[in-house]
Formats: C-alpha cells, sequence, structure tokens
C-alpha cells in the first residue's frame, strides 16, 4: 500500500465531504501534555468533566490496539448570528454561546469521522479506527495541535490561520501508518488580551485554564452558583466566547458552510422568563439537539434567574416570587430569592419576609437573607 497517494486520496476526499481541515499526527504518547495534566490536577484546576485517568488521556496505545497515526480534522463555525433578536425591557434574553448554535457539534463532527473511516476502509480493508470527539479520551487540543490544524492559543483554543479558533475539533486513532504532519508555530506572539479581559481571571497564564473559576464551566454546574461568579455571568447561560471574540486572530472569521452549524435565533438567544417555567418535554424539544442541554434544564434555569438579576427585570419579579415560593428544587429557590433581592421593590421584599417565615431548607435561607441584604443597603444609603 502506497500510504502517501492514500493519504493524498483521504485529503481530497475529506474536502468532498465538507471537512474544512484535516492533518495527519504520530501515535507517539503526549508527554508535554501529561505533564501539563498533571500539574492542572494538582493545583486543583480541571473541571471534572473531563477523562480521569492521565495516562489514557496522553497514550493512545492505552486505548487503542496498536496504533501507528492520528487523523485530526476541524469543521469551522459561524461567529455571527444572522437576524438575531435584540432583548429589551420586559423581553430580556440570555445567549448560548457559539459552540452552541445549530445541531450538535458532537453528532456533526462524528458524522464526519464516520464517512471518513469508511472511506479509508474501502481503501484499506481490515484497517482499524477509534473515532473521538470532545468526550473520548485523548485531549483533542494536543492531537489537533500535533496534526498541525492550529496552534494552541494562550486562550487554551486550538487557533487556525484559516478559521481562527472559530473550529470543532475531532480525531481517529488508526492502524495505518501516515506520514505526520508538522505542527504550526505559536503566533500569539506578545498578545495577552484574552488573559486581561476574562471576566474572572480563570486564564492563569498564557495556555493554562483554572476550569473551576472558568464561566463557561460555571455555567454548566448543578448546585448554587458562587456569589463571586453571579456578577459576572450577564446574560450568558451557557458557555462563554470572551477569550475568542477578543483574539485579533478571530477578527472578521465568520463561516457559515455548514446548514446545520447555523443558529435558531430563538434558541441561541431565548427569551429568559419562559426558560423559568419550562417542562423537562418542553425544554427537550426545544433544546434537546444543541450542544447546550447536555446537563439538562436547571443549570441553564438557574442561569436564566441569574440573568434577569443582572438586567434588573421588574417585570420577572412576579415569575421569580412563585419560583422561590413553588419549586421543588432547593437551588431554584434560592437562586430567585437572591434574584428578588437583587432586582429590588417592595413586592419583592414582601416575599422575600414571607418566605424567611415558611422555607426550612438551610441553604435557601441562607439566600433568602443575602437576598434581604439588598434592601439593608439600599436603606442605609438614604
Amino acid at each position: 500500500m502506497n500510504y502517501s497517494e492514500l493519504k493524498k486520496d483521504i485529503i481530497s476526499y475529506s474536502k468532498s465531504i465538507g471537512i474544512d481541515k484535516i492533518g495527519f499526527a504520530s501515535s507517539d504518547p503526549f508527554i508535554e501534555m501529561k505533564n501539563l495534566l498533571i500539574r492542572q490536577q494538582e493545583l486543583g484546576y480541571q473541571s471534572g468533566f473531563e477523562e480521569k485517568d492521565i495516562d489514557k488521556r496522553t497514550d493512545p496505545s492505552l486505548i487503542f490496539d496498536g496504533p501507528r497515526s492520528i487523523i485530526a480534522i476541524a469543521l469551522a463555525y459561524p461567529s455571527r448570528m444572522k437576524d438575531a433578536p435584540k432583548g429589551k425591557k420586559g423581553e430580556r434574553r440570555g445567549i448560548f454561546c457559539r459552540a452552541s448554535w445549530g445541531i450538535d457539534y458532537h453528532v456533526l463532527v462524528r458524522e464526519k469521522l464516520d464517512q471518513l473511516a469508511s472511506y479509508i476502509d474501502s481503501k484499506v480493508p481490515n484497517s482499524r479506527f477509534k473515532l473521538m470527539v470532545d468526550t473520548g479520551e485523548l485531549v483533542d487540543r494536543a492531537v489537533a495541535e500535533r496534526a498541525g490544524i492550529g496552534w494552541s492559543g494562550k486562550n487554551c483554543s486550538i487557533i487556525t490561520p484559516e478559521f481562527g479558533s472559530y473550529v470543532y475539533l475531532g480525531e481517529m486513532i488508526t492502524n495505518l501508518p501516515f506520514e505526520p504532519d508538522e505542527p504550526l508555530h505559536d503566533q500569539c506572539g506578545d498578545c495577552r488580551l484574552c488573559l486581561d479581559v476574562c471576566p474572572t481571571g480563570a486564564l492563569v497564564q498564557g495556555g493554562q485554564l483554572n476550569a473551576q473559576k472558568c464561566i463557561a464551566f460555571q455555567t454548566q454546574t448543578k448546585g448554587f452558583l458562587g456569589d463571586e461568579f453571579r456578577g459576572k455571568l450577564g446574560n450568558r447561560i451557557y458557555g462563554c466566547d470572551t477569550c475568542q471574540t477578543v483574539c485579533p486572530k478571530n477578527k472578521g472569521m465568520d463561516f457559515h458552510v455548514h446548514p446545520n452549524m447555523e443558529p435558531d435565533p430563538e434558541i441561541a438567544k431565548p427569551l429568559l422568563q419562559p426558560l423559568l417555567a419550562i417542562s423537562n418535554r418542553d425544554f427537550k424539544e426545544k433544546f434537546g439537539t444543541i450542544s447546550g442541554s447536555w446537563r439538562g434544564k436547571k443549570p441553564i434555569q438557574r442561569n436564566a434567574i441569574v440573568a434577569l438579576a443582572h438586567f434588573k427585570e421588574k417585570s420577572a419579579v412576579k415569575d421569580l416570587i412563585v419560583v422561590m415560593r413553588d419549586d421543588v428544587r432547593p437551588v431554584m429557590r434560592g437562586t430567585a430569592a437572591w434574584a428578588l433581592g437583587k432586582i429590588g421593590g417592595p413586592e419583592a421584599e414582601e416575599a422575600l419576609l414571607q418566605a424567611e417565615k415558611e422555607e426550612q431548607e438551610e441553604e435557601v435561607l441562607l439566600e433568602i437573607k443575602k437576598g434581604l441584604e439588598f434592601f439593608a443597603v439600599q436603606d442605609e444609603a438614604y
């Protein structure tokens, strides 16, 4: 088998099926990444969503019998929404990050990898593959960097010369000996915009992220949002794009080449108040096809409450009182209590005082107290 010619054929085929970039890498262990992950673990910087076994994350031979190369791919996604609805008083809107626009990217990238694997198998019968998109053992970013897809930016994203960092990544380990491509040189230079504007300082230094402080991670947690993050959330209800939108390498990057990635504006920028009472069935029907729904409705609803507090949306007070009084989930009741204090007004204060008498859960009572403290501060100001 002439693997050099096969590689050319694969590259040509990948373009014909809409893969925007492809690269080939060796299947050697990722020693540098292993050391980084060990350090991240020691510092408590991991999110907890990752594969726990660092060896499996960095040594392809532990998850695939006889690896000889890895093929990495990238699909470019849009950075701007056409006909984006604008929120206004009485009709405030939240926002899902760009990586959650359109159909779940795990599905889209997996489809391309499946097509690519089938094509290679037709050329080399009995070839073997292990396909991964985000939730696999290997670190997508490390594979993409080695395969020459892009360089690993200071914002911990892969940045491609052609599409900036607005790309979805996937890879397949193979038992075929393809010649590896050359990695790209780091092109971030002295720029540190992403580090300077990160809302929570989660980017500790170039290429190092404390996931526990990252807004994107925090929007996916299911418990109470830490006090230190509530004022940073804005109207984000899933994910955060700040470190990408400020990147000079992303200036002018906006690609609309995959129809399934186009956002439905009413899903990507939904009205906040209807989210407070949305049923599980309606949530799945409306949001079930996007990647931002993977944790269920609870984090989205909690974040919507925080966003309404951010806007000090008076029209939401009645809805928030219902949540505080009737929701069976302590996180929702407590977050609504805090939000009512943040928004303020006589109706909110009266409801909080009544809830203080009736609430039994200690953690909710603490949030009610926080809500009432906003009124105490206002009184002192006068």
